[in-house]
């Protein structure tokens, strides 16, 4: 195993994969970088595993006996103990309708089979990395360190508390994903400034490679849809034609 900082060592990661040749090369490399590694065959196993024991990331196929990995995306976003979990799928479906469904089921990232590993690798590394100013374990999304200031963000109906993890609609708590959350963080950060999709790719996806841009155009439809009155007519992130988006909306 490579000496490798501390934090990415002991990070556990669910491979869900029904071709053993993939798993055994996902593991393998996986391993080599740290992590460990754990794998389920189907999509019932998948989902079996990841409430038994909620893993740090999900690298997840779609075309999976018994249930394949769209529904079992939805069925994790939709429960409490793994709504946070970060899932990327890893499919030889690589129609744009079938990304952006992914994406739009909560996943918060796609890779297109044959994939490059030492993209795959980075890909993973980000997504943790991304992870580590939250307070909240991906195994417990219960338990939240307070602190005894804790900044908050206000901006008209929308509260987010960034060390809890939390946003607040009208005082009632908004099931965001991890990458929406993020995103919105982010947005809400920087109020009034246009941030490009290529901004937007670096700092909520940590990719410093290129990247279909649509990723960040179904995240901000799928954020939208949770966060505005009228998702047709959006009051708090404006859309900046041919460049990116913008929060409108002044967090007090």
């Amino acid at each position: 195993m490579r000496n490798i900082d501390g934090k990415y060592k002991h990070k556990r990661i669910l491979v869900v994969e029904d071709e053993a040749d993939i798993v055994r090369l996902l593991s393998f490399h996986l391993e080599k970088e740290g992590y460990r590694v754990v794998s389920a065959g189907s999509g019932m196993e998948a989902l079996e595993e990841a409430l038994d024991n909620p893993p740090d990331l999900i690298i997840l196929d779609i075309m999976l006996p018994e249930m394949d990995g769209l529904e079992v995306c939805r069925r994790l976003r939709g429960n409490d103990k793994t709504a946070f979990i970060p899932v990327m799928i890893l499919s030889a479906k690589k129609e744009e309708i079938d990304r952006v469904l992914g994406l739009e089921l909560g996943a918060d990232d796609y890779m297109v089979k044959p994939f490059s590993m030492r993209e795959l690798l980075a890909r993973v590394k980000a997504m943790l990395r991304r992870l580590e100013h939250i307070t909240i374990s991906p195994a417990d999304t219960g338990s939240i360190k307070e602190k005894e200031q804790e900044e908050v963000l206000k901006a008209g109906r929308i509260t987010l508390y960034p060390e809890r993890h939390q946003v607040f609609i009208d005082d009632h708590l908004c099931n965001l994903t991890h990458k929406e959350f993020v995103l919105l963080h982010l947005l809400m950060t920087n109020p009034g400034r246009v941030m490009t999709r290529e901004v937007l790719l670096d700092r909520v996806w940590g990719y410093e490679m290129e990247v279909d841009t649509r990723t960040v155009d179904v995240h901000v439809r799928y954020l939208r849809q949770k966060i505005e009155e009228d998702p047709a007519k959006p009051r708090f992130i404006e859309t900046v034609r041919g460049v990116g988006y913008r929060f409108t909306g002044s967090p007090e």
